[in-house]
């Protein structure tokens, strides 16, 4: 029933479903089994920092089974990540320039150039998401493949506070406008809610719609994976059409389940017009995606760069400049909001009850922030040097991880919407 155009946009579904399905999916799907894009450096064990939660989620599949360091390529391990030295020696540089003071009258005026390069770089590293502290003895890698994202049994009251703290304090909405099918709360059939929403400014209602898309690819990668069979001799994950219903069903959601859908192709739009416009970042020869198998790592780059140029053929991008483009100090005022408040549900994650929750939680949320630090950092990237570093714009390999497993999440949730479907369809 999710067909048509999007709102806020020039793409419809239509496009992006022949474009996903069938041309970048597949491609995507290879890159992320390499071993590059399959270690992921987390630390599950931070606190909550908003209540106090112990109420961890004590089932089997609520677990994530962390690498044995021996099986993490050498390369990746010893943090020797050859093509982001110059990330490493950056970071020793901010504190240097910290230290020196960017105001020093006896340095050169190059010498000063270069320590407010640095100190730029140092802002932005962490844009939008609170990042894990990877040094952390907590810090361990989880290998994605072999923890896959599915339904855990996780539910409830636990997970219900999560995404409400995430819509009710995060979203910039007033407390009186109540969500649509809100419990308990006389629902209007969302009226009061989209009549709010259509009333706000561009940024804030992609800003929900961006968390509503996310919200929506967990359920359908839950419905899609769901533990359908749980005998002594095996286990059996599939699709389960009832829960896909009733998170999505047009006449079930009362009308919200098609709105939620639309979300999720807005947030693929978002994601997908970010991969395209970092290509120069990846594109320099001294870029390399290093694991220290040298002949594994070109081909991940060579495959790396196919999908880059593939997003950047896509005939309906979004269009990001319509964004923050008011007045020049409101737009930096809301963008520091649009900041802060990602950066918020980005902590939001640590008080997830179900460490494979957390985890894929942590690693989505954080792909969509360094989505949004590449959009933001457009001017910074069009200046990057071909070759040597590149001071404006910096991505850590945690990012770079986060941001394709991210896009990946999306890119499988567009696909299992074509085989419910097509599951549906035979039903009737």
């Amino acid at each position: 029933q999710v067909t048509g155009y999007l709102d806020d946009c020039t793409c419809d579904v239509e496009t992006i479903d022949a474009f996903n399905n069938y041309k970048l999916f597949p491609r995507l799907n290879e890159l992320l089994e390499s071993d590059y894009f399959r270690y992921y450096k987390v630390n599950l064990q931070k606190p909550c920092p908003f209540w106090d939660d112990s109420s961890h989620c004590g089932m089997r599949d609520c677990a994530v089974q962390p690498c044995p360091s021996d099986e993490v390529p050498d390369g990746i391990r010893s943090g020797s990540y050859k093509y982001s030295e110059e990330a490493n020696n950056l970071a020793e540089e901010c504190e240097e320039a910290k230290r020196l003071g960017a105001v020093d009258d006896s340095l050169s005026t190059e010498t000063r150039q270069a320590v407010l390069q640095w100190t730029q770089h140092d802002d932005s590293s962490d844009s939008f998401c609170e990042a894990d502290d990877i040094h952390s003895p907590d810090a361990e890698y989880v290998d994605l493949l072999l923890n896959p994202e599915r339904y855990t049994g996780y539910k409830g009251p636990d997970a219900w506070k999560i995404w409400n703290s995430i819509y009710e304090e995060n979203c910039f909405k007033p407390q009186n406008v109540k969500r649509p099918l809100a419990s308990g709360r006389g629902d209007d059939g969302g009226q009061m809610f989209y009549k709010w929403l259509k009333g706000v400014c561009v940024e804030k209602r992609a800003f929900y719609r961006l968390i509503s898309g996310l919200h929506a690819s967990i359920n359908i990668h839950l419905s899609a994976r769901y533990l359908l069979q749980d005998t002594w001799s095996e286990k059996k994950w599939g699709p389960n059409v009832t829960e896909f219903q009733q998170r999505f069903d047009e006449v079930l959601t009362r009308g919200e389940g098609p709105r939620r859908l639309k979300n999720l192709y807005f947030l693929y739009l978002i994601e997908l017009r970010a991969l395209s416009k970092v290509l120069p970042f990846f594109e320099r020869p001294d870029f390399q995606l290093y694991t220290g198998n040298k002949s594994q790592d070109a081909e991940t780059k060579h495959l790396l760069l196919e999908i880059l140029h593939l997003a950047k053929s896509f005939p309906l991008h979004f269009d990001e400049n319509s964004f923050f483009a008011g007045n020049k100090k409101e737009a930096a005022k809301l963008k520091e909001e649009f900041r802060l408040h990602f950066k918020n549900i980005s902590k939001i994650m640590d008080c997830v009850g179900c460490f494979k929750c957390r985890l894929w939680g942590k690693l989505q949320t954080q792909g969509l922030g360094t989505a949004l630090k590449i959009l933001f950092s457009e001017n910074l990237i069009e200046k990057i040097p071909e070759s040597g570093p590149s001071y404006g714009f910096q991505l850590t390999r945690q990012e770079i991880v986060a941001l394709f497993n991210a896009f990946g999440r999306v890119s499988t949730s567009v696909k299992e919407l074509e085989n419910f479907r097509n599951i549906l369809q035979n039903m009737r």
